[in-house]
């Protein structure tokens, strides 16, 4: 039976395209996706190639369950070479395009070479077209989609694309779908803008994907959805999305302040999400998901002037927030909106300009570097003003849209000391001087600093009874104890990689259900594609994949120097004031433990036995380091 849709392979500079099926005997090797996507670039891409070049391929992958019955199963995964770090890019996003593009019996979608002229894709079923897309260069995200809709006369269109900011090489340009599910981190975007390619545009089809549909799987369908309303949490996450967490995070001491100098905000109360309640007009989520999380706002004065708006997610209310010291809530949606008009990475934009804010306060940056914007902390105008820099790369704002490791080398004076990244991403809202395990996911996970790539809720939402049953230790959902730490994010990381493999969204698996075993998604898999599968198998094809994008970002030449904190986190003043910390003493025992574990060297090269053990060796392109 086929499990899974076809690949189209586009190639902008021929304008020809072509369907072939997707190869069934890779769909329990690396499953979909994530898994399905990092394989093909391991053995089609160059590791010389220009992640802003033609050669560099842009690829689209539905998870295995993506549009299918199960719950929450809406996510497709997107890669490239990213130009923010040079390594393994990975954006996943949400909403209904992913489904959509299945309904046309499209499980991958695979971009390569270089439109001359600005072009979009049209897809319906069968029929593909590379449309002209110079009238609709330079639109914002929002009017964009809303131009193709209109013009094509379809309400179940559905369209991804990009804005400005990707058009004019900022380095995190994103992808939106609708107005508010964002493919944000590592600049997927600007690689698509740089093919010319301004969107994509899917037509709903009647007949969707085939997959088995019983009794047995709306049964399963069915306990996992009873799962997602059983957690405590489940109510809360419902009715305030990510943006009513704010003040939860102050009061851990794990909210990023200042540029990260403090991990608690005066201010938290009022910028928590929460205080948006009054302002909601419309809830919604993604396709066949309970917990509904998005909400469409309105407000009466200010900036938005009556208009509606978006409410922010979590990273964003932080980023775009306590990192810069923002005060007022409606600001920050406002800005927040911005971005996502404006097609770039809130995460990377609000730390892009906490830095600049850092360096003004230290007198690093004057007046005259900024060309006359005072970057106080806090300052709303300001940041709007930045904003729309970085989108046009104009002004100081041009410096930052390159990202704060690239701003910093431009600037100079010391101040890479306050770049807050990893592997040349920056870093998400977690202060992580006081999350252990948070701080070893920011050091070794596979697209840079960020928390989605470990996603390790379990670290605060587990007892620590459970803890000492699965990883020997009740210390490891300690938040500052290094023990057990690097278990916990071992385990972390190969089910968060599962997840963007089958297309399930990690919110209702992972902040609510939270069981981290993969059993309740096996039994998804096993119902609804009529191929048996246990957790165990899901999760060992889930360190083949890690292994894999392990090798990837090796052969980029990255390596274990790179699986570090920046030294501004072993500094006293970035500790909230503590005795400065040496990261021999707990960054760097966490970090050969969890070497150990997976199976790597001490310099975190897989070993031949474990490439052996993955059915990963030999390697058609063996890593550098491991020659």
């Amino acid at each position: 039976m086929q499990i899974l849709g076809r690949i189209l392979d586009i190639d902008l500079t021929n304008k020809r395209w072509c369907f072939s099926p997707f190869p069934e005997d890779l769909i329990w090797k690396c499953l979909g996706g994530r898994g399905f996507n990092v394989w093909y670039l391991f053995h089609h891409l160059s590791p010389t190639v220009d992640p802003l070049g033609p050669e560099n391929i842009l690829i689209f992958s539905d998870g295995v369950l993506t549009g299918t019955a199960a719950p929450a199963a809406s996510r497709m995964n997107i890669n490239a070479i990213s130009p923010q770090t040079g390594l393994l890019g990975s954006s996943n996003v949400g909403g209904d395009f992913g489904a959509e593009l299945r309904s046309c019996n499209i499980q991958t979608l695979i971009i390569r070479g270089q439109s001359i002229e600005p072009v979009y894709l049209w897809i319906d079923g069968d029929t593909v077209e590379i449309r002209d897309a110079r009238p609709l260069w330079g639109l914002d995200t929002w009017e964009t989609q809303d131009r193709i809709k209109a013009s094509n006369g379809h309400k179940k269109v559905k369209t991804l694309a990009i804005g400005p900011g990707a058009e004019n090489g900022a380095l995190f340009g994103c992808m939106m779908v609708d107005r508010d599910h964002a493919a944000g981190r590592t600049g997927m975007g600007t690689v698509m803008g740089s093919k010319n390619l301004k969107a994509i545009a899917v037509q709903a089809q009647k007949k969707k994907g085939l997959f088995v549909s019983n009794h047995k799987a709306h049964e399963a369908a069915k306990q996992y959805v009873l799962q997602i309303k059983n957690s405590p949490h489940f109510e809360a996450t419902s009715r305030y999305g990510g943006a009513g967490y704010v003040q939860w995070a102050n009061e851990l001491g794990i909210l990023a302040t200042h540029n990260y100098r403090e991990n608690r905000f005066d201010a938290a109360a009022q910028i928590d999400g929460k205080h948006l309640e009054k302002n909601i007009t419309r809830t919604r989520g993604c396709l066949r998901c309970p917990v509904q999380c998005k909400a469409e706002l309105e407000f009466k004065n200010k900036r938005f002037k009556g208009g509606k708006a978006i409410r922010p997610e979590f990273e964003s209310m932080l980023s775009l927030g306590s990192k810069c010291g923002l005060r007022d809530l409606e600001t920050l949606v406002y800005l927040d909106n911005l971005c996502s008009r404006l097609g770039i990475d809130t995460i990377s934009t609000g730390n892009s300009i906490a830095f600049a804010m850092d360096l003004y306060d230290r007198g690093i940056l004057t007046l005259v570097d900024t060309g006359g914007i005072d970057l106080s902390w806090g300052n709303g105008e300001a940041m709007e003003t930045l904003i729309r820099q970085i989108g046009s790369r104009e002004g100081f704002g041009a410096i930052l849209s390159q990202g704060v490791r690239n701003a910093a080398k431009v600037i100079g004076r010391g101040s890479e000391r306050f770049a807050a990244h990893v592997k040349g991403l920056e870093m998400s809202g977690y202060h992580p001087y006081s999350i252990m395990g948070t701080a070893l996911g920011y050091a070794v996970a596979s697209r840079g600093a960020d928390f989605n790539d470990i996603y390790a809720t379990l670290e605060y939402k587990w007892l620590p009874e459970k803890a000492d049953r699965e990883f020997g230790t009740p210390e490891a959902v300690n938040l500052q104890s290094i023990k057990g730490k690097a278990l916990l994010v071992r385990r972390a990381m190969i089910v968060g990689v599962v997840l963007d493999s089958l297309g399930l969204c990690k919110v209702p698996a992972l902040c609510l259900i939270c069981k981290f075993d993969l059993e309740s998604e096996a039994e998804l898999v096993s119902a609804l594609t009529g191929q048996p599968i246990n957790g165990s198998e899901l999760f060992r094809i889930g360190e083949r994949i890690i292994n894999l994008e392990r090798l990837f970002n090796l052969r980029q030449g990255a390596g274990s120097k790179d699986d570090r904190l920046p030294d501004m986190f072993f500094d006293k003043e970035y500790n909230s004031g503590r005795k400065p910390s040496k990261p021999r003493e707990w960054m760097e025992p966490m970090k050969q433990e969890f070497y150990h574990l997976m199976g790597w060297n001490g310099e975190g090269v897989p070993t031949r036995g474990k490439l052996e053990e993955l059915s990963l060796f030999p390697s058609p392109c063996p890593a550098k380091s491991a020659a």
